[in-house]
């Protein structure tokens, strides 16, 4: 494979030939290091310096600085280059940065191109649109992963406390189905004892045993018991249905999720019959709901900010309290509140509360993703998080969600 040096055949021209070829440059070309030292700076970038700026003798080096992003010289140092649009006087210059250590010695190479026509804008605005929308594209998907991701590690916390909903139900249904059993038996024995009275010549002859095998099988207790023991067995089915089907819903990555018109109520209950293990060992739970209308939104989203807020007052809650849920409408919004009786929140840990990996648990309870992506989905529904708080007697978190959103 040819080394670039290939195809050179003669030395480098002195550096007055350089110099001079440089000046000629229509391009702006600076050349400068770390600490600042200017090696080069043609006339084209010269020109682009203001006269106050020329008079006061402003270094190129530190007037590129000013100009560029802050962070355009360390991405220029962690990939090669940087380039971007930056605005000189009343134009626009395309700059392209490239970096060089040598040693330890940085090196810089800017070079800018003049913006000129309309032609040269269109095709600048049209490079910038593409590479926003790559970036929020990427930044989009490392969101909905973010919060997929916080969703799941919320269901593994409450993976017990699931279990332990799912095997109650499943244990008294096991236990029914053992006494369906012994019932079935002792039925069984008594029909096949009208059987034979039916074919014997005199069946009333056979009226006593029927008598003492109904009386030894507790026939009549069977034929009360048999509907209650049935109804709960339906029961304790429809209550694991639910939480799996609850579960299901909740686990669901809101990807390809539309905007819908929604009954928060159920997204609520929803959302309390999975977290209801976790709450109710200390927990007294009020509902005060209003009469809502049908709220546009993304309804599993909604569900992890319910999720999010009831384990955190559930937290705030040392020994025995209570939480209140309730909702109402303001005009063209909706609201849901969640009040507890916890400890409350101080109040220079509320300006911290909604950022990521902020957390008061300790390490290993808590991700520090829950307020922050609450508030992201409150944000994305064009609503607010309102918070009040009291230390020593309780917060109240209240969502304020449009009920159409807007076009």
């Amino acid at each position: 494979m040819p080394t670039p040096q290939t195809f050179v055949t003669a030395a480098l021209p002195p550096q007055p030939v350089l110099l001079a070829l440089f000046e000629q440059i229509n391009e702006g070309v600076l050349l400068f290091r770390e600490d600042g030292s200017i090696a080069l700076a043609n006339a084209a970038v010269r020109g682009m310096l203001a006269p106050a700026e020329r008079e006061a003798g402003l270094n190129p080096a530190n007037w590129l600085r000013q100009l560029l992003p802050p962070d355009a010289l360390e991405h220029a140092r962690s990939h090669g280059h940087w380039n971007g649009s930056l605005p000189v006087g009343e134009r626009m210059v395309i700059a392209h940065v490239y970096h060089h250590d040598d040693a330890g010695q940085r090196h810089y190479l800017a070079l800018f191109r003049r913006i000129e026509g309309q032609e040269d804008y269109e095709r600048e605005l049209q490079q910038r649109h593409a590479e926003l929308r790559q970036a929020y594209l990427r930044l989009n998907g490392t969101q909905e992963k973010l919060l997929q991701s916080e969703k799941m590690a919320s269901i593994g916390q409450l993976a017990a406390g699931v279990a332990h909903e799912i095997n109650n139900p499943i244990g008294y249904v096991h236990s029914n189905l053992g006494s369906l059993q012994e019932y079935l038996r002792s039925l069984f024995t008594v029909i096949e004892a009208y059987e034979r009275a039916l074919r014997a010549p005199d069946p009333k002859a056979l009226i006593p045993e029927i008598d003492d095998i109904r009386n030894r099988f507790d026939i009549d207790f069977i034929s009360r018991d048999l509907p209650q023991l049935m109804a709960e067995s339906r029961e304790g089915i429809e209550r694991v249905t639910r939480i799996v089907r609850d579960l299901k819903d909740f686990s669901y990555s809101g990807r390809d999720e539309s905007w819908k018109l929604v009954d928060l109520h159920a997204g609520l209950e929803s959302t309390i019959n999975i977290i209801w293990n976790e709450l109710k060992y200390k927990v007294d739970l009020k509902r005060e709901f209003g009469q809502l209308p049908l709220v546009e939104c993304l309804p599993s989203e909604l569900n992890q900010v319910y999720m999010n807020l009831l384990l955190n007052a559930g937290h705030a809650i040392a020994d025995r309290g209570t939480i209140t849920v309730r909702t109402g409408v303001d005009g063209e919004t909706v609201w849901v509140e969640f009040e507890d009786t916890g400890g409350g929140i101080s109040p220079e840990l509320r300006q911290r509360i909604f950022d990521p990996f902020f957390t008061t648990k300790p390490v290993g309870s808590g991700t520090g993703l829950g307020l922050s992506i609450s508030y992201s989905i409150v944000n994305k529904h064009h609503g607010r998080i309102d918070l009040d708080s009291t230390p020593g007697v309780g917060s109240k978190f209240r969502l304020v969600l449009p009920i159409k959103q807007p076009r």
